[in-house]
């Protein structure tokens, strides 16, 4: 049960999350056929594309397991995912298109970045953790720019904070400090970013 758990709620669905929650929110009128495009790009580009990475890494022996237990085993992955992101917000949710979602991957980015130093410290720092907050403070960023009442999915993203974190620390994951200092990595960036799009 826990192990499915970090499989339903990984962290490469955290961005499709973001972006599915903000088009079924915004006032904006944006046509299906752009809607469509983007959700398919996005499922391309942060699901597949990263699972297929991680699949290849492991053939060719550069990582130990595809969950990335090991530090070591994190920092190809991580920098991997940095160019995903860069692509992105280069090509698929650029500023003047979508402002918020743009931020939002911005987040991501440094979020991303932050992990991979920590990495480089030797220090794992949940990954869960960190996907699951960043859209948590998305989401709120998202209720105070529509002004619209949305508490309903902040608290539901809260519980799946709790339920995340008690999984990580069932299966020994992480530490209870590895969990406390995703969720900041996570939060932080998002919170910093918050004022150039509200």
């Amino acid at each position: 049960m826990q192990k499915s758990i970090s499989y339903i709620f990984h962290p490469v669905l955290m961005p499709l999350v973001g972006v599915l929650f903000y088009f079924s929110k915004s006032p904006r009128y944006i046509p299906l056929p752009i809607i469509k495009d983007k959700l398919i790009a996005i499922s391309i580009l942060t699901i597949l594309l990263p699972i297929l990475g991680i699949l290849l890494l492991k053939t060719l022996g550069r990582i130990s397991s595809i969950e990335l237990k090991q530090t070591k085993d994190r920092v190809l992955p991580l920098f991997i995912y940095c160019g995903i992101i860069l692509i992105v917000l280069k090509r698929v949710l650029t500023a003047y298109e979508f402002i918020e979602l743009y931020y939002f991957f911005v987040g991501m980015l440094a979020s991303t970045l932050s992990c991979l130093m920590l990495v480089l410290l030797k220090y794992k720092a949940s990954i869960h953790m960190i996907a699951i907050s960043g859209v948590f403070m998305f989401f709120i960023g998202l209720s105070i720019h529509f002004s619209i009442n949305i508490l309903g999915s902040i608290a539901l993203v809260i519980f799946l904070m709790g339920l995340i974190a008690t999984s990580r620390l069932s299966l020994k994951a992480h530490s209870t400090a590895e969990l406390i200092i995703g969720c900041a990595v996570g939060i932080i960036p998002q919170l910093i970013l918050i004022p150039h799009w509200l």
